[in-house]
């Protein structure tokens, strides 16, 4: 991407961070939180599944706004403890196409990873992540908990992330 094209996606300023649950969110920002995952996951990864699972109004949201694209440009989305695993978790995790690159990615992470930190003390984050990203979220202090499977046509695995002071150690599925 060139200079002037970054600086057009709004990329060549810091973008606005914003952490809200769900009832916080605009009719807006929902429906450009919607786009951004459609582009990534259904037209970008050609993977056909039902992104509106009913956990999103459980779920507190993260998204790395510019003022120059209607979509942000990072997000992910955060479940307490026991809305999908019995640890708080992170997921529908994406960086759109025009910010990849800029380390944003891995700024979300360390962002939802300290909100957890924070609204669930002393509390694990388990992940279903993408096989082929396994390396990156290990780099954040994730570790494999589980064989790898497949969802939707992509392999996965699960992994967590050990909360600080927590004590414990991770038990691995499946051997």
């Amino acid at each position: 991407m060139s200079d002037a094209s970054a600086v057009a996606a709004g990329l060549g300023a810091r973008p606005v961070w914003r952490f809200a649950p769900f009832e916080s969110l605009t009719v807006r920002e929902l429906q450009y939180i919607y786009m951004a995952r459609q582009a990534v996951f259904s037209v970008e990864q050609q993977c056909a599944f039902m992104d509106a699972d009913g956990l999103d109004e459980r779920a507190w949201h993260l998204a790395a706004w510019s003022p120059l694209q209607r979509e942000p440009l990072a997000y992910a989305r955060l479940l307490e403890p026991g809305a999908k695993y019995a640890e708080a978790s992170i997921g529908r995790v994406i960086t759109t196409a025009v910010a990849r690159g800029r380390g944003l990615g891995r700024e979300t992470m360390v962002r939802a990873l300290a909100h957890a930190a924070e609204t669930w003390p002393g509390v694990a984050v388990r992940i279903s992540a993408q096989s082929r990203l396994e390396s990156f979220y290990a780099s954040l202090g994730f570790v494999v908990a589980g064989p790898r499977y497949l969802e939707d046509g992509i392999d996965h695995t699960e992994m967590v992330h050990v909360a600080p002071g927590a004590g414990i150690s991770v038990q691995r599925k499946g051997g």
